[in-house]
């Protein structure tokens, strides 16, 4: 049970901060009734162009609260109509493969909002209608980010694997990635079909280049990407944040060596397809940390969630082992019986973990466990847990803080790769029809 790329805990916290540019006050108003039509269909739904209407809307809203020039309209409709595709053929996906989110978790995921904006339940509701959102739609956005995070989780970022081939093999030829240095970047990706003809190709390329050409007469960085990327991040202006040189994917990293901040790279290519990066800025670089790092050894039960046992269940039956092991049963014994991790053969025993080696919901309530006590069943993206904190200490770990790092890395460069790659062929082999909105 190692570390994975979680984005579920940066959706939650940024729920409520973007929840009116998602909503726009005048989204809740009454309007005359009129007749739809069909802007999309996607394999055997459709996308009316009252939702494509509202997206705009919302992305018009957002890009202003943001200082962001607005792109063309039927640019800005185009790019969100092919966002809208992408998101429901993953939908699509998700509800064919059973994958649900229930009530409880929605519920948990409402609450964690609430208490990083510190405001009650009540409050965040009130909030959120002052500024024109229903409860019922802001539930429903929420819903669907967790279940687009999870369908990741599952298709992309489980399937992950390092070797320690790799680890060396990066350690040894990436001197600097591990120095502290990082840079606040911007991208625009251009999607390229994994069987483009050539045809589809150099209108692709001719695409990235007259983005790029844009750049270099002056236009606004966040304006061109809204107009020209296939990221989910295009809305943002593209922006990245700020990244250590080894969570960079090689492409970006090997360009940003010769960018400096404010500049622009050429046009990239990957296998997901055509890219623009910009260096907003870059910040340390001197190679410090540690040497001695606190390590815990803990066990855990793990419960996965299936078709056939919901969040719910799956909580409830940890509680029931927890009770049990404060009543004096033995966690190793009870882990053996009932965990689903591989480690359920030592009782559960997950050996010295150092900080980073677990994911970021487990590592979290790990932490706040004194020795000898045990966790809440607490969720994390490979199902449920109950965490018993045997001992800590203090080890010098410098050779395997930087093994553990280069893996980390690596592991995300991964995901990040695999997940655009993923996105892509998922694209190629959703039927889409687009209509004029007419019939």
């Amino acid at each position: 049970m190692r570390r994975i790329s979680s984005r579920l805990s940066l959706v939650l916290f940024a729920a409520l901060s973007c929840a009116t540019a998602l909503f726009p006050a005048h989204a809740a108003n009454p309007r005359s009734v009129e007749v739809d039509h069909i802007a999309a269909v996607v394999n055997n739904e459709v996308i009316t162009a009252r939702e494509l209407r509202e997206r705009v809307e919302q992305a018009i809203h957002q890009l202003n609260r943001q200082g962001t020039p607005q792109p063309p309209a039927d640019v800005l409709e185009r790019q969100l109509l092919e966002r809208l595709v992408l998101e429901r053929a993953q939908l699509q996906l998700a509800r064919e493969t059973s994958l649900q989110v229930d009530e409880a978790t929605l519920e948990r995921a409402i609450a964690r909002i609430a208490e990083s904006n510190r405001l009650t339940i009540a409050q965040l509701q009130a909030a959120l209608e002052k500024d024109g959102v229903s409860w019922s739609r802001f539930r429903d956005n929420i819903r669907t980010e967790i279940l687009l995070t999870r369908l990741r989780e599952r298709e992309v970022d489980n399937r992950i694997v390092v070797t320690d081939a790799e680890v060396d093999n990066f350690l040894a030829n990436n001197a600097d990635a591990l120095s502290g240095e990082e840079f606040e970047l911007a991208h625009i990706l251009i999607r390229v079909p994994e069987a483009a003809t050539q045809q589809q190709m150099a209108g692709l390329v001719a695409r990235a280049e007259t983005a790029k050409q844009r750049l270099n007469s002056g236009d606004d960085f966040a304006r061109v990407a809204a107009s020209y990327s296939d990221a989910p991040d295009a809305m943002n202006g593209g922006a990245l944040g700020w990244r250590s040189r080894d969570r960079l994917p090689p492409l970006f990293a090997e360009a940003v060596r010769e960018l400096s901040p404010g500049s622009v790279s050429p046009v990239l290519r990957s296998s997901a397809g055509l890219h623009i990066v910009k260096l907003l800025d870059r910040r340390g670089g001197a190679a410090a940390g540690p040497q001695q790092l606190e390590q815990t050894r803990a066990r855990h039960i793990l419960i996965r969630t299936s078709e056939i046992l919901n969040d719910s269940e799956a909580e409830s039956r940890l509680l029931g082992l927890r009770e049990r092991v404060v009543n004096g049963a033995s966690f190793a014994e009870l882990a053996k019986a009932h965990s689903a991790d591989l480690s359920s053969a030592k009782g559960g025993d997950l050996g010295w973990l150092s900080p980073g080696d677990t994911v970021p919901e487990f590592e979290r309530t790990m932490n706040a466990l004194k020795p000898g006590e045990v966790s809440a069943p607490v969720r994390s993206p490979f199902g449920w847990h109950l965490i018993q904190v045997e001992a800590r200490r203090l080890q010098d770990v410098s050779d395997e803080r930087k093994r553990n790092a280069a893996r980390n890395a690596l592991r995300e460069r991964k995901a990040d790769e695999a997940f655009e790659d993923w996105l892509r062929q998922l694209r190629d082999r959703t039927y889409v029809e687009y209509r004029t909105g007419k019939e």
